[in-house]
């Protein structure tokens, strides 16, 4: 159904159906938390490069600690942007890699965080004007 005045707004369900990020009860948020935490953002992009084992990815993404790259792993994996695979080896053996809907995703925050890395002098910069 289309709106034909920037004033008549959609009912909640459509709302919910379609993911309205600024509605307290839309799904859409939990996957936002866990695509742009900060751990989020680093594992998508580092998986981006292939498969990795878990200690593989925590020796690439400095800083973050075991029990946060497990939860990490396992928030995107439930959202359906991570694949894990266990291999039945002693001593355990698991793989990491990005979905086609992770791609995707990695591809957006990777974008965003080129941005902050070419935009880093003039956002410090601006830092320092507020201070």
């Amino acid at each position: 159904m289309k709106k034909n005045s920037k004033t008549q707004r959609a009912s909640l369900s459509e709302q919910l159906r379609r993911g309205d990020l600024m509605a307290a009860q839309c799904p859409s948020r939990e996957v936002l938390k866990h695509m742009t935490s900060r751990w989020g953002v680093l594992v998508l992009i580092a998986l981006q490069n292939g498969t990795h084992r878990f200690g593989e990815l925590r020796r690439l993404i400095g800083g973050v600690s075991e029990r946060m790259l497990a939860q990490t792993l396992k928030w995107l994996e439930s959202d359906g942007l991570v694949d894990r695979v266990a291999f039945h080896v002693v001593p355990p053996h698991v793989e990491y890699s990005l979905t086609p809907l992770g791609q995707e995703a990695a591809e957006k925050v990777s974008a965003l965080a080129d941005w902050i890395e070419i935009r880093l002098p003039s956002i410090l910069e601006a830092k320092r004007e507020k201070i």
